[in-house]
């Protein structure tokens, strides 16, 4: 297992090598570090986790703009591998619905194996680490960082979502739920800090900007 995760660890390096919207592969080596230690906790397929961790981002409509062409050189990539049909189409099982914007309407039931990767990214996404990442994201693509008279979207569906909102807009729209919808005890236990750092960022971002601070 070890040789197979170096080579898609390689690939998805290579893949990402040019990311610059805070899905790059610190992003992945982050999530895969994340998963690592939930497994710890967790009886699941190590290999499924720690193959789909590396690879959730590839195909992303936020860091590609030809999704199915990644998705197809992600499987080839694995066929060469080694890897058989069912295991890669549990990985594509994995991907497609283990994101924020994919359970918008419906809350879709995943695997353990995929509940360890959801809460790996959703966890790389909030604190301190979330917070740098949100602004990174927002300048990349030029959204607006604040602007008290636009308020945070509700009942939003994935078009919806993919709409340019403000930056601090974000917490509220996405970030801040995300400790509520953690799925191991691992997670949970790391969400609550993270979720009191960015909640106590958002309250100086607020008395700062009032000119309070």
């Amino acid at each position: 297992m070890i040789k197979k995760l170096r080579q898609i660890r390689d690939f998805v390096q290579q893949e990402l090598a040019f990311e610059t919207s805070g899905h790059d592969f610190t992003h992945i080596m982050r999530v895969v570090s994340l998963a690592r230690k939930i497994l710890e906790s967790e009886t699941a397929n190590d290999e499924l986790v720690l193959v789909t961790a590396y690879l959730h981002d590839v195909s992303d409509d936020k860091v590609t703009t030809n999704p199915a062409a990644k998705r197809a050189k992600i499987r080839q990539k694995l066929v060469e591998i080694g890897y058989d049909d069912a295991f890669i189409a549990d990985v594509f099982e994995i991907i497609d619905h283990m994101s924020f914007s994919a359970n918008l309407q419906n809350a879709y039931q995943l695997s353990i194996e995929g509940q360890i990767v959801q809460d790996a990214d959703r966890l790389d996404a909030i604190g301190a680490i979330g917070i740098a990442r949100t602004f990174y994201f927002g300048g990349h693509f030029g959204e607006v960082m604040y602007d008290p008279r636009i308020m945070p979207r509700t009942n939003m569906d994935k078009a919806e979502y993919r709409q340019r909102g403000t930056v601090i807009n974000h917490f509220y729209e996405k970030l801040l739920k995300l400790e509520d919808d953690m799925n191991t005890p691992t997670a949970k236990k790391i969400a609550a800090h993270r979720q009191k750092v960015m909640r106590d960022f958002l309250k100086e971002f607020v008395a700062e900007w009032q000119g309070e601070r």
